[in-house]
């Protein structure tokens, strides 16, 4: 009996998992955050924003990257420097814009999901 209540609290203990590759926001294990170089990065690098990192701002490039064509991205810069910029563009009427700030919007909830 003894032996058979070891072996559940072994296995039970093996179940948890462990290791330091994981890290633990918000209660739920990442295992893995991507990064990338390109000028999403290098803004995000520049700006004056408090939270900047090269881990963070590797992480939002590489969601860009999957989210974001390459003149998007170039466009996308320029909102470092000038937010007003972004809101011109979401307050658009014309349809290169409000396509642009779809593909935008999609990138930065996904940038938020996978990089905080």
């Amino acid at each position: 009996m003894k032996n058979i209540l070891i072996l559940g609290m072994i296995l039970a203990l093996a179940g948890c998992g462990g290791g330091t590759r994981s890290a633990h926001r918000g209660g739920a294990a990442q295992l893995y955050t991507p990064t990338a170089k390109g000028p999403i990065r290098s803004a995000c690098l520049a700006s004056d924003r408090k939270a900047r990192s090269n881990h963070l701002c590797g992480c939002i490039q590489a969601v860009a990257d999957r989210n974001l064509s390459r003149s998007d991205q170039s466009r996308a810069v320029r909102f470092y420097s000038n937010p007003q910029a972004a809101q011109d563009i979401r307050q658009s009427g014309r349809s290169g814009d409000k396509s642009f700030w779809k593909a935008y919007s999609t990138y930065a909830r996904e940038a938020e999901r996978i990089c905080t």
